[in-house]
């Protein structure tokens, strides 16, 4: 018999016709999904995680069944911006789904389920009829407490919570995988390493390149902090040259050290002022905190944003329902319909949470002229790096300049308190930011089997950010899941790579602003032609690799470190010093 003809090659016209069709259609889905994760994320019911489970099915299974049908248009016949456009369909997907219809579903349901597992999360003590306290209340504990044994009950408390999650999140891991390998990934981490215009091992190579910049300035920072903590707690429950223990550090996940600030803080009341105190003491509630975040992008030249976000938007935690308290920003219809879901505090870490998340939304309504598919950001780190970067002009001259403080730190030992306490926020969250998706990786490609996710979750955390467990931990633990991203399957790359590009955005502002001084003290509020800059590459979304996206604010494709490094000078010379004599590392 005669061998089979094969199918002619799509011609060009079908090929872009092909992307249109799956570029409405995901529109479409996506919306629906959206919407069905908006109401399930602000209001946790049975119902509502079976209707997002639902909706987030529908929009699985047609991604993956067009991700796998792109690859016969993607062809060198194929325009530029066409071939674009099928690679993001292909690499955009978090969670691929299986073709296998019963398997799809399975997936999604244990999507829904984790994440509401999650958000409806609570401590209930030891002992019976214990008080039961969300994350919320936890957070405040490790946040405020400096006794050894309440802060221990909250960040194990916590930690039941996502005893339940591990096999969930292992039978989640092996249908992702089965969905990334039918998408032509080895697996789920491959897959995501896909998406940054570099094959996956470069990606890697990039990461390491960018955290060996960084790593002695966390580690003098570390040392700064291990001294402190030593003085408070003694030397055996935190000895020299060991990491510190997890509970210690002034937030649940030891990512974001900034509440210890008033223990390390080394010139006490040379800071020039109090945010927190300021905001409670001024009557600021959340609308008004997020009004003066709006302010600042409108100083940049943007519009202001729309009437539906004052009326869409969750900005405080509901009295009579379960939500996610977690900060995120959405653009529900992919049409302008921006809004933020946050359980807001007065407090001056969520002020700029405020910023941040409105950097998210800024960017969703620049981007809305491209086509569906290009609407995202450059790669995933520029979403997060945008917000960020704006916060770095909540410079104590910005805060009294719309009157939340009264003065500002005029000498070198104030320069030095007001650059320790965002360090211990922007520095020392880097090694976690490196691990979650480093340990993520590892499960996904089998070198982290199950029976070992907790042990080698400590591993990496120990090894690289110099922090322990403070008591024992087994297998019948699953401490990874007691972070939101890992329950959520959100990957966390982006966010290591948003610390170090927020620095190199923030010195290209400063420069669009006309800025001549120290990169610390630049504030671009008020400057339209920051604005200008800044929108130029917003606009672009996700159209172009993210080089000429990067090169298009900064000037250069290749991110580095030392826009961090240079703005920090101060506190690094400083922090040398500070260290003379001391065992440092571990």
């Amino acid at each position: 018999a005669s061998p089979p003809v094969p199918a002619p090659a799509p011609t060009p016209d079908e090929a872009r016709a092909f992307a249109a069709r799956v570029s409405d259609e995901l529109r479409r889905l996506g919306i629906r999904a959206q919407t069905a994760a908006w109401i399930q994320s602000t209001y946790i019911t049975g119902d509502t995680e079976r209707n997002s489970a639902a909706a987030a099915e529908d929009l699985m299974a047609f991604t993956a069944e067009a991700s796998r049908e792109s690859r016969r248009y993607d062809g060198p016949a194929t325009d530029p911006v066409t071939r674009r456009m099928l690679l993001l369909l292909r690499v955009g997907q978090t969670l691929p789904a299986p073709a296998d219809p019963a398997r799809r579903a399975e997936l999604a349901t244990l999507a829904s389920r984790l994440e509401a597992a999650y958000g409806e999360g609570k401590w209930c003590g030891a002992t019976p009829g214990g008080a039961c306290r969300d994350l919320q209340a936890l957070e405040a504990t490790m946040a405020r407490s400096r006794d050894w044994d309440e802060l221990l009950d909250a960040w194990v408390g916590w930690r039941t919570v996502a005893r339940p999650m591990r096999p969930l999140f292992r039978r989640l891991v092996e249908l992702g995988n089965e969905g990334a390998r039918e998408l032509g990934a080895r697996d789920l981490g491959e897959l995501w390493r896909s998406g940054y215009d570099m094959s996956p091992a470069a990606f890697e190579r990039e990461l390491d390149r960018l955290w060996a910049e960084v790593e002695p300035f966390y580690r003098d920072l570390h040392c700064y902090a291990r001294a402190a903590l030593q003085r408070r707690y003694g030397a055996a429950r935190v000895p020299d040259g060991r990491p510190i223990p997890a509970h210690l550090l002034g937030n649940m996940w030891a990512q974001d050290w900034e509440n210890l600030y008033p223990d390390l803080e080394p010139y006490p009341g040379r800071a020039g002022g109090d945010v927190d105190g300021a905001l409670a003491a001024q009557g600021w509630d959340p609308v008004r905190m997020v009004r003066l975040g709006e302010a600042f992008f409108v100083s940049l030249g943007f519009a202001p944003l729309p009437a539906t976000f004052w009326e869409r938007s969750m900005l405080v935690k509901p009295r009579d329902r379960e939500v996610v308290c977690h900060a995120s920003a959405w653009d529900v219809t992919a049409s302008g319909d921006l809004r933020v879901k946050m359980c807001i505090r007065p407090t001056g870490e969520d002020l700029i949470t405020i910023h941040h998340e409105l950097g998210h939304n800024f960017y969703q309504r620049a981007y809305l002229d491209q086509p569906y598919l290009f609407q995202g950001g450059a790669n995933d780190g520029f979403h997060e790096a945008i917000g960020d970067a704006i916060a770095l002009s909540i410079t104590p001259g910005y805060l009294r300049r719309v009157g939340l403080l009264a003065e500002v730190p005029e000498d070198e030992e104030g320069l030095i308190d007001v650059q320790l306490r965002r360090a211990l926020s922007k520095v020392a969250f880097l090694p976690f930011a490196r691990v979650v998706d480093g340990w993520r990786w590892g499960v996904f490609s089998g070198a982290i089997p199950p029976d070992r996710y907790d042990a080698a979750w400590w591993e990496l955390r120990e090894r690289v950010q110099g922090v322990a467990a403070p008591v024992a931990r087994s297998e019948a633990d699953f401490d990874p899941g007691a972070k939101y991203h890992v329950a959520a399957t959100v990957p966390y790359a982006r966010y290591f790579l948003a610390a170090i590009y927020q620095f190199q955005f923030h010195q290209a502002l400063c420069r669009a602003a006309g800025w001549k001084g120290p990169l610390h003290e630049c504030s671009i509020y008020g400057s339209r032609e920051a604005g200008r800059a800044l929108e130029a590459m917003l606009r672009l979304g996700a159209s172009r690799p993210w080089p000429e996206a990067y090169a298009a604010l900064t000037g250069t494709t290749r991110p580095s470190a030392a826009a961090l490094l240079e703005y920090f000078a101060p506190l690094r010379a400083w922090l040398r010093k500070a260290n003379a004599g001391r065992r440092c590392g571990w």
